[in-house]
């Protein structure tokens, strides 16, 4: 029987590109990223016969017009001889340089993203460098709270080490006079000392005061918001929860800033995730040439939420939908951008969030997914967080790491890449987890340590993970101290719901062995969370 082929040609939206790389991440079929392909865009060519009119080889082309078979045949061929140059000049270089983008939501759910089971927050940009990168599904923040993690991601360094936690003030504030001590050596200055562009777009919260903000630690460029949004609340905006739950951008009054220099006063936050991305983009285009660190730390979804007209009232989840889907939609700019300027092949890029949900603003805030508790806490929603690498040619499309990693080592990972040094003089608590990314080996990390403030409250070892103090978030209720620790499978139990301490005295023993030799190795500095304004 003779059997007619057709082709259909047609322009993806994003609900029907985020549907092909989810269905491509969960399938065995062949990844839609090699060494050699025709190109990432939204032009979708699907093959069907008269006899079996079920969809297959579904690719995405650069193709913007309909064409005959025989034609896209002909174009498919030259375009992948033209990708196999490409690909051949640009993994030398990308091998040894890479661009590096690390992009940091704040207060970010391990359950609010499609690609890690959210049933109705649309992300297909995210679920693109899911399918087409890697998904870390035991991925940590060095800490449960704002300040102390971006100090951890910045340096690779644990808080209790970089002086930037505290237990009696666990935040920078604006009354707050220290900030990023000029001894440690942040990603940025690691970047640029190794011929690097860098620039930082978004919420910096390591210090407001001239010496402390990213032009003064690394980067070229900064603009942004140097705390949180819900800081400099005006004093006659709604008492309590009451402001954050039909929130207005004239309740609370945080300095935008360009460099050193305020240029909006309040910041106008229903645009500011489109104006970080605008910036973020304009940087990587006049650094194409050259290699650049982006830093984008957006202010979102930490309350109060706020989105862009084009984004308000479309997600089924509500406000919190509208502020992850416009992430999302600037995730898509960064890529978009990167493919434009035939950068993606020497450019990764990295997605995360530096704590969990803020659980006690209702619809407001995120959700952990299984995990227990939320920001604020050492409970695995408090601290492990949905994250993503992207880096075409390089990392293998569609790979799920069950193993254990941390923001601590995405300073070390990137160093390596960048050729920089990474500082000899120093204790660092990341890991280069470059093995993991081009799957050559396992994660280097078998331990995470879990800080609430300055205080040590839980260890991770491998699977097993033992609680010596317990304090769940923003209760009022005060920490509880565990003789002997409670303790939990987390490949069996990730919710925490079964405390299997008696059943394992020797696992016990052996983490706390290891929490008693990082409690020795580590030197006393003085907090700057402490240090008031002047």
């Amino acid at each position: 029987m003779g059997r007619m082929l057709s082709t259909t040609l047609r322009r993806m939206d994003d609900r029907r590109l985020g549907m092909l790389y989810a269905a491509r991440a969960e399938s065995s079929a062949t990844p839609l990223s090699s060494s050699c392909r025709l190109g990432y865009s939204r032009w979708e060519l699907s093959f069907s016969d008269s006899v079996d009119t079920d969809r297959r080889n579904v690719l995405p082309t650069d193709f913007g017009e309909e064409a005959t078979l025989d034609r896209l045949r002909w174009f498919a061929v030259v375009l992948c001889l033209a990708g196999a140059v490409r690909c051949g000049a640009n993994v030398a270089v990308s091998a040894e340089r890479p661009n590096i983008v690390v992009i940091y939501a704040d207060d970010l759910g391990y359950g609010d993203l499609a690609c890690f089971g959210h049933p109705t927050i649309r992300t297909p940009h995210l679920d693109r460098m899911a399918a087409e990168g890697i998904r870390f599904t035991q991925f940590y923040s060095a800490a449960c709270v704002c300040t102390p993690s971006r100090a951890a991601l910045m340096t690779g360094r644990l808080p209790i080490r970089n002086s930037m936690c505290s237990s009696k003030r666990r935040l920078m504030f604006p009354t707050s006079g220290g900030g990023i001590p000029a001894e440690e050596v942040t990603l940025a200055e690691a970047l640029k000392q190794a011929g690097y562009a860098t620039g930082c777009f978004g919420k910096w919260h390591l210090g407001h005061l001239p010496q402390f903000l990213p032009t003064n630690n690394g980067f070229d460029e900064y603009f942004g918001i140097p705390y949180s949004n819900d800081m400099d609340r005006v004093a006659d905006s709604p008492k309590g929860r009451a402001a954050f739950f039909d929130p207005k951008i004239e309740y609370w009054a945080p300095p935008l800033m360009q460099n050193l220099e305020i240029v909006e006063r309040p910041t106008d936050q229903r645009t500011i995730t489109r104006r970080y991305t605008e910036h973020a983009v304009d940087f990587i285009k006049r650094n194409a040439k050259r290699p650049f660190f982006v830093y984008l730390p957006h202010s979102m979804p930490h309350v109060p939420l706020f989105a862009s007209d084009k984004f308000l009232g479309t997600s089924r989840r509500g406000l919190y939908g509208d502020v992850i889907e416009e992430i999302d939609w600037s995730v898509g700019q960064i890529l978009d951008t990167l493919v434009d300027l035939g950068l993606d092949q020497q450019t990764i890029v990295w997605f995360s969030s530096d704590n969990g949900p803020w659980l006690i603003f209702d619809l407001h805030g995120g959700s952990a997914g299984l995990l227990r508790d939320g920001k604020g806490s050492t409970w695995e929603g408090g601290m492990r967080e949905p994250t993503l690498a992207w880096w075409p040619g390089h990392i293998p499309a569609g790979t799920v790491c069950r193993e254990l990693g941390s923001t601590l080592d995405i300073f070390v990972t990137s160093v390596a890449l960048g050729g920089g040094e990474v500082p000899q003089d120093r204790k660092l608590d990341g890991f280069d987890l470059r093995p993991v990314l081009f799957q050559e080996g396992p994660s280097p990390r078998e331990s995470m340590f879990y800080y609430r403030g300055d205080r040590l409250f839980a260890v991770r070892l491998g699977p097993w993970k033992a609680h010596f103090i317990t304090q769940d978030a923003y209760t009022g209720k005060g920490p509880v101290e565990h003789d002997p620790p409670e303790l939990y499978q987390l490949d069996q139990d990730p919710s925490e719901k079964h405390n299997v301490a008696a059943d394992h005295p020797d696992v016990i023993a052996e983490i706390q062995k290891l929490a008693d030799e990082h409690r020795a190795g580590v030197e006393p500095v003085a907090s700057q969370l402490e240090i008031p304004l002047e």
